[in-house]
């Protein structure tokens, strides 16, 4: 039996990760001259390496982005105090060694945590590497007016102190059962004092080294041009001995999946491909060319559907649409947005769209599998959904073939980024909601757009300028209180928050805040996994997201490159001083 059929009749998601070796038959490769000199360019040259984020990054300081492709970027030249390996074993990067209760790092009664930093570290300029930048750091995402967009990792933080020049430690408001958030993973990246203190405040996204960053990795942006490609070449203060293995990295930003996907596995145009939401059967046959493999990470990531709370067509004073002051015209009645969620058949998605790289899913938490609530199930039932919106009073008084209700009707605006298969999805559920009486306008959004965290742009996530809007995120550490305090009443983007917060569908409960601000605390770890659990099912209950696919991260790796290791817990660059040429 083949690895491929394998995988589909294994247990889909586990927290392991997962090399999935797609294999299937395919017509050779055009042969053009032009792609062959290219391919042969990039797989003989040691020293160059290609990646391609068909998501543009558009910044280089991962505390103003709320998107992936800026997380990405960012970490191939900062670096946390340390992360989460595939395994969820924390493993030090910026720190000396873990915190544990034996070696003293960790206080007994969880109110504190200390680490004890390397000292061989300097930054890509020279300067020393010392725990002021620690705290630094903490002061700049803490600052509101800088409108950082990492502070729910840092919720549960009373003060950070400097103890010694290679000392920090972090004392907690109580008893915190979460204390590996702070400072590690993709949100954990510091930032030197000495170049962003003159922009810790309302001026932070004016720093040079928003675009040009000084950091500790391996690496270090000598250009960038933002939505396009960002250079890099070796950090010459490196502290690792013959470390990195390449002198230069092209990060080539722009494009679309399915091109991405094609360069790295069939023209050999570029060595790793991010991201690659393309159809099961496209990359099964780009994959059977043989030149470079499918990786495929199991991990948190969810498709789903949001619901905006808000009027995304009324204006307040400011100008601003979806704000609070004008509560979305339907989607404030349950039985509205419960229909629009029976309404989706989420089975034909995967079976068309995903194959093996995704399942059907009803809960927003899904990983690790202790926190994944047993309680819900997708169900595709358009006969609840038309019972539920004729009970609401939504019904087609004119004829027209929408629904209406007190002069009002059923339309909706659905956005979603620029992407061949978001955009079939889009037209699946168009389809099926339009069956119901639903008015559907679709819109699509450059990435480098939807996701770049710019407030002035009302085409973010943040901005959320629509009455639906689809996406994939995840928690991105093993526990997942950060992740699900997006849904808490304080995270609601708004103006004078500068749109950082990341509750992009204005909800409100505070049911629900109860229970996270409990899981803050709860110090049992069976009874805080119940705390989450209840969290997912009162989101699910509500219907305030829509998942839609539990989905994995897949890349494309070319045969020539080794050392690529994924976690569901960082960025995919997260190891990149270990990438090397066969």
């Amino acid at each position: 039996m083949s690895l491929f059929n394998q995988v589909i009749r294994n247990n889909f998601f586990s927290l392991s990760l997962i090399t999935i070796f797609l294999l299937a038959a395919c017509s050779s490769p055009k042969n053009n001259s032009s792609n062959n000199q290219q391919s042969q360019s990039t797989s003989t040259n040691s020293n160059l390496l290609k990646l391609l984020y068909w998501q543009a990054p558009t910044i280089l300081n991962p505390h103003l982005s709320p998107g992936s492709k800026d997380f990405e970027a960012s970490r191939i030249a900062y670096e946390p105090l340390a992360t989460f390996d595939k395994d969820s074993k924390l493993i030090p990067f910026l720190a000396a060694e873990i915190p544990t209760i034996e070696n003293g790092g960790l206080a007994k009664d969880g109110k504190s945590v200390t680490w004890k930093l390397k000292q061989d570290v300097k930054w890509s300029d020279g300067k020393p590497f010392t725990s002021d930048d620690v705290v630094f750091t903490y002061k700049y995402l803490s600052n509101s007016a800088v409108g950082a967009t990492t502070t729910a990792n840092y919720e549960a933080v009373k003060s950070i102190e400097a103890v010694d020049k290679y000392t920090v430690k972090i004392n907690f408001k109580e008893p915190n059962p979460a204390w590996s958030l702070p400072f590690v993973g993709q949100n954990g990246m510091i930032l030197p004092r000495h170049v962003f203190e003159k922009y810790n405040g309302a001026n932070a996204r004016e720093a040079p080294a928003n675009l040009i960053p000084v950091g500790t990795g391996a690496y270090r942006v000598v250009q960038f041009k933002p939505g396009d490609i960002i250079i890099y070449e070796a950090n010459p203060f490196f502290r690792e001995a013959n470390k990195p293995f390449f002198k230069r990295i092209e990060l080539k930003g722009g494009g679309d999946a399915t091109s991405a996907a094609r360069a790295v596995l069939q023209t050999q145009d570029a060595d790793f491909a991010w991201n690659l939401l393309v159809e099961a059967p496209i990359l099964k046959q780009l994959e059977s060319v043989g030149k470079g493999k499918v990786n495929v990470s199991v991990g948190t990531f969810v498709e789903r559907i949001l619901l905006n709370q808000t009027d995304p067509k009324k204006q307040d004073t400011d100008g601003d649409r979806s704000s609070l002051k004008f509560p979305h015209p339907f989607f404030n009645d349950k039985k509205v947005r419960q229909a629009f969620n029976y309404a989706i058949d989420r089975d034909t998605i995967v079976k068309q769209l995903y194959g093996i790289t995704g399942r059907s899913t009803a809960n927003i938490l899904v990983a690790p599998e202790s926190f994944a609530s047993p309680n819900n199930t997708p169900e595709f039932n358009l006969n609840k959904a038309t019972d539920l919106l004729d009970e609401a009073g939504w019904k087609d008084s004119n004829g027209n073939g929408i629904r209406d209700k007190n002069g009002v009707e059923l339309s909706v605006l659905y956005q979603t980024s620029v992407n061949p298969l978001r955009q079939k999805i889009q037209e699946i559920i168009k389809q099926q909601l339009t069956s119901l009486g639903v008015k559907v306008e679709l819109k699509s959004i450059d990435p480098s757009i939807l996701f770049s965290g710019d407030p002035a742009n009302p085409d973010t996530i943040n901005r959320f300028q629509a009455d639906m809007q689809m996406f994939s995120s995840g928690n991105t550490s093993p526990d997942p209180g950060a992740y699900m305090k997006n849904w808490t009443c304080e995270e609601i983007p708004q103006k004078q928050n500068n749109w950082s917060k990341q509750n992009y569908s204005r909800y409100c409960n505070p049911e629900y805040d109860k229970l996270w601000k409990q899981s803050t605390t709860e110090l049992n770890q069976q009874k805080r996994q119940q705390l989450f659990i209840q969290m997912n099912d009162l989101l699910i209950k509500d219907a305030i997201v829509i998942p839609l696919v539990a989905r994995a991260e897949v890349s494309g790796i070319s045969n020539r490159l080794i050392g690529v290791e994924a976690t569901p817990w960082d960025t995919k660059t997260w190891n990149i001083k270990d990438w090397q040429s066969k």
